[in-house]
């Protein structure tokens, strides 16, 4: 596992995964939403978003986390793992509303100053709640059909149907660095 791509619905954990994968294997870990989004919520130029994702995803490795499908191509084709978050839609929809009341009411910065609001996010036709609920099933149905096919038949795909198999599968894969350390350090 050098080049790992994890995808899941809006809210599965995606981005908390990839930054403790990515901090546990000493890898880059890039965010998908920080090359894509840009000032005010303007989502960046298709070409320049595929230019940054390639030079992103460039290096022997790295953990990238996001469901971008313009980029897909260059994402899960170099990735040698995909992790899949397939939790349970009302759990991802607690997990939304608990991580945007963290976000508003810290006022947390995201990408290019962009921060996130309650009315916009639970009452606007872009709500993250209604693309959560409108897109879960969707994602299924999707990453099912693609990790059939030829083209992605060279990905270890990892399937995690719920929190507590997040945290078991990180748990083994914790220890499995801690023994392969030991190991080149006795070497």
């Amino acid at each position: 596992m050098k080049r790992i791509a994890i995808v899941g619905t809006s809210g599965s954990g995606k981005t908390t995964l990839g930054r403790q994968i990515a901090e546990l294997l000493g890898a880059p870990n890039v965010e998908l939403d920080a090359l894509h989004w840009g000032p005010n919520w303007t989502p960046l130029d298709p070409g320049a978003f595929r230019d940054l994702c390639q030079q992103a995803l460039s290096g022997d490795s790295w953990v990238a986390d996001g469901n971008y499908r313009a980029v897909r191509d260059i994402v899960w084709r170099r990735a040698d793992t995909l992790v899949w978050i397939d939790d349970a839609l009302p759990r991802i929809v607690w997990r939304l509303v608990l991580r945007t009341l963290r976000r508003a009411v810290t006022r947390e910065e995201l990408w290019y100053g962009n921060h996130e609001n309650l009315r916009q996010l639970f009452f606007s036709r872009g709500s993250l709640f209604l693309w959560a609920i409108q897109t879960h099933s969707k994602r299924r149905r999707e990453y099912t059909a693609l990790l059939g096919c030829p083209e992605y038949g060279h990905l270890d795909v990892v399937r995690l149907r719920s929190l507590s198999d997040v945290r078991r599968w990180l748990s083994a894969l914790t220890l499995a660095v801690s023994m392969r350390e030991r190991r080149q350090h006795h070497d």
